[in-house]
């Protein structure tokens, strides 16, 4: 299997609910590195995994409607605790759909896999692993 790795970051506000979240129940802020690891079999014709301008551009984008925002304000996460483990798996889904739609080229088209992980720090991070096509 071969692979390319990109990567990013975020910088969001957040609050949980949940006894286990502890202090973290009160807003405060996070700063994410974020790394997409893409995977396929065999090269393209181009003996490329993917185009890495492409792939850097579209994480960055992905990355940029996110960040400096207070993610408890935006409607779409109403409700919901925006874990690490839970962003990881949306910048991963948002990826899935813009790589279906054409926007990492056509050689994106035999991607197998995809990969997020978001570094909280140098001795924590999340990781949300698809299949694709």
């Amino acid at each position: 299997m071969f692979s390319i790795t990109v990567r990013d970051h975020i910088m969001i506000a957040h609050s949980f609910s949940g006894e286990v979240f502890g202090p973290a129940q009160r807003l405060h802020g996070a700063t994410f590195l974020v790394d997409a690891t893409f995977r396929r079999p065999e090269l393209d014709e181009d003996n490329i995994v993917v185009d890495i301008g492409l792939a850097s551009e579209q994480l960055k984008a992905i990355c940029g409607s996110l960040s400096y925002r207070n993610l408890d304000d935006d409607p779409e996460f109403s409700g919901v605790n925006t874990s690490t483990e839970f962003l990881a798996k949306l910048i991963a889904d948002r990826l899935a759909v813009r790589i279906g739609a054409g926007e990492l080229g056509p050689g994106a088209s035999g991607l197998t896999g995809l990969q997020v992980t978001l570094h909280e720090s140098h001795i924590a991070w999340a990781s949300y692993e698809r299949t694709l096509q």
